[in-house]
Protein backbone atom coordinates (compact mmCIF):
# COMPACT_ATOMS: atom_id res chain seq x y z
CA UNK A 1 0.00 0.00 0.00
CA UNK A 2 1.47 3.39 -0.94
CA UNK A 3 2.20 5.76 1.91
CA UNK A 4 -0.22 8.56 2.67
CA UNK A 5 0.87 12.19 2.52
CA UNK A 6 0.90 12.41 6.31
CA UNK A 7 3.31 9.45 6.52
CA UNK A 8 6.11 11.54 5.01
CA UNK A 9 8.39 13.73 7.15
CA UNK A 10 7.45 17.41 7.35
CA UNK A 11 10.27 18.45 4.97
CA UNK A 12 9.01 16.08 2.29
CA UNK A 13 5.43 17.32 2.73
CA UNK A 14 6.65 20.90 2.25
CA UNK A 15 8.64 19.83 -0.82
CA UNK A 16 5.52 18.28 -2.40
CA UNK A 17 3.50 21.39 -1.58
CA UNK A 18 6.05 23.79 -3.09
CA UNK A 19 6.64 21.48 -6.08
CA UNK A 20 2.94 21.54 -6.93
CA UNK A 21 3.04 25.34 -7.19
CA UNK A 22 6.06 25.54 -9.49
CA UNK A 23 5.22 25.99 -13.19
CA UNK A 24 6.12 23.21 -15.65
CA UNK A 25 8.46 23.69 -18.61
CA UNK A 26 7.42 21.72 -21.73
CA UNK A 27 8.88 21.45 -25.21
CA UNK A 28 6.07 22.46 -27.55
CA UNK A 29 7.36 20.44 -30.49
CA UNK A 30 8.06 17.07 -28.91
CA UNK A 31 5.86 17.28 -25.82
CA UNK A 32 8.81 16.46 -23.58
CA UNK A 33 8.77 17.67 -19.99
CA UNK A 34 11.82 19.81 -19.11
CA UNK A 35 10.91 19.90 -15.42
CA UNK A 36 9.87 22.74 -13.20
CA UNK A 37 10.77 26.40 -13.52
CA UNK A 38 12.60 27.10 -10.27
CA UNK A 39 12.54 30.90 -10.65
CA UNK A 40 9.68 31.38 -8.14
CA UNK A 41 11.18 28.91 -5.64
CA UNK A 42 12.54 31.55 -3.25
CA UNK A 43 9.19 33.32 -3.12
CA UNK A 44 7.34 30.08 -2.45
CA UNK A 45 9.78 29.10 0.30
CA UNK A 46 9.20 32.53 1.86
CA UNK A 47 5.40 32.19 1.58
CA UNK A 48 5.47 28.79 3.27
CA UNK A 49 7.92 30.14 5.85
CA UNK A 50 10.55 27.46 5.28
CA UNK A 51 13.46 28.30 7.60
CA UNK A 52 16.78 29.10 5.91
CA UNK A 53 18.44 26.04 7.44
CA UNK A 54 15.72 23.73 5.99
CA UNK A 55 15.84 25.09 2.43
CA UNK A 56 18.70 22.91 1.14
CA UNK A 57 16.92 19.69 2.20
CA UNK A 58 13.61 21.00 0.83
CA UNK A 59 15.29 21.72 -2.51
CA UNK A 60 16.84 18.24 -2.45
CA UNK A 61 13.41 16.64 -2.07
CA UNK A 62 11.90 18.91 -4.74
CA UNK A 63 14.59 17.79 -7.19
CA UNK A 64 14.01 14.12 -6.28
CA UNK A 65 10.29 14.53 -6.97
CA UNK A 66 11.06 16.34 -10.23
CA UNK A 67 13.47 13.70 -11.52
CA UNK A 68 10.87 10.96 -11.08
CA UNK A 69 8.03 13.04 -12.54
CA UNK A 70 10.02 14.15 -15.62
CA UNK A 71 11.15 10.58 -16.27
CA UNK A 72 7.56 9.29 -16.00
CA UNK A 73 6.15 12.06 -18.24
CA UNK A 74 8.85 11.64 -20.88
CA UNK A 75 8.46 7.85 -20.96
CA UNK A 76 4.71 8.26 -21.47
CA UNK A 77 5.28 10.84 -24.20
CA UNK A 78 7.77 8.56 -25.93
CA UNK A 79 5.31 5.63 -25.81
CA UNK A 80 2.56 7.81 -27.30
CA UNK A 81 4.86 8.98 -30.09
CA UNK A 82 5.95 5.43 -30.89
CA UNK A 83 2.33 4.23 -30.92
CA UNK A 84 1.41 7.09 -33.26
CA UNK A 85 4.30 6.16 -35.58
CA UNK A 86 3.16 2.51 -35.66
CA UNK A 87 -0.40 3.61 -36.34
CA UNK A 88 0.73 5.89 -39.20
CA UNK A 89 2.98 3.19 -40.63
CA UNK A 90 0.13 0.63 -40.56
CA UNK A 91 -2.24 3.19 -42.13
CA UNK A 92 0.24 3.90 -44.95
CA UNK A 93 0.74 0.17 -45.49
CA UNK A 94 -3.04 -0.32 -45.84
CA UNK A 95 -3.25 2.52 -48.36
CA UNK A 96 -0.47 1.00 -50.51
CA UNK A 97 -2.20 -2.42 -50.56
CA UNK A 98 -5.31 -0.97 -52.15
Amino acid sequence: MPPEFSDYPHEVQVAFLVYAHLPDRWDGMSGMNFGKDLAPLGTLLDIYQVPLEDRPITLFFIKQIEVRKVEKDNNESKRRQEAEKRKNKASQSNIRKR
